[in-house]
């Protein structure tokens, strides 16, 4: 999932654990993630959240990428307090995956949360974030193709 994420192989984040209703993902500690107090940017820690809560929708509902896509609807986030060195996120469906795909068979498009929490590496919580996705109906549109002179067309 993150080679297919530009931003996450920038920022370096690594998916270390994921199932269909857990995923747990790491910002490594770098000088280049840096804010003026010497702790991760709140981006990069919003970036980290985001990912999370992505790595946990595809694990629930990627055998259904040929019906539907998924996308983040919103976002909301909370910092706690000062986040320093690695950052763990960790995210959870916030309703049943089996739920969220009965409204998706029945037409609907769901919409649900996926809850993630920050943490330092001494276990105190620095941000909690909920992002709510939602399973548009329908296959996503085809790959980009490079067109003459090699660069691909897809909308920016």
């Amino acid at each position: 999932m993150i080679e297919a994420v530009p931003l996450a192989r920038t920022l370096g984040l690594e998916v270390t654990e994921v199932g269909p209703g857990r995923a747990v993902v790491v910002l490594p500690d770098r000088p280049a993630h840096h804010n003026h107090l010497g702790g991760p940017h709140a981006g990069a820690a919003f970036t980290l959240a985001e990912t999370a809560s992505g790595a946990v929708v595809l694990a629930a509902f990627g055998r259904l990428l040929d019906r539907a896509v998924p996308l983040a609807v919103r976002a909301e986030i909370a910092y706690h307090k000062l986040a320093m060195g690695e950052l763990v996120a960790t995210a959870e469906l916030g309703r049943p995956a089996a739920e969220v795909e009965a409204e998706l068979e029945a037409g609907t498009r769901p919409e649900f949360p996926v809850r993630v929490t920050i943490r330092r590496a001494d276990g105190d919580t620095t941000a909690s974030m909920t992002v709510v996705w939602t399973l548009r109906p329908g296959a996503p549109p085809p790959a980009a193709v490079p067109a003459e002179g090699g660069e691909a067309d897809a909308p920016g």
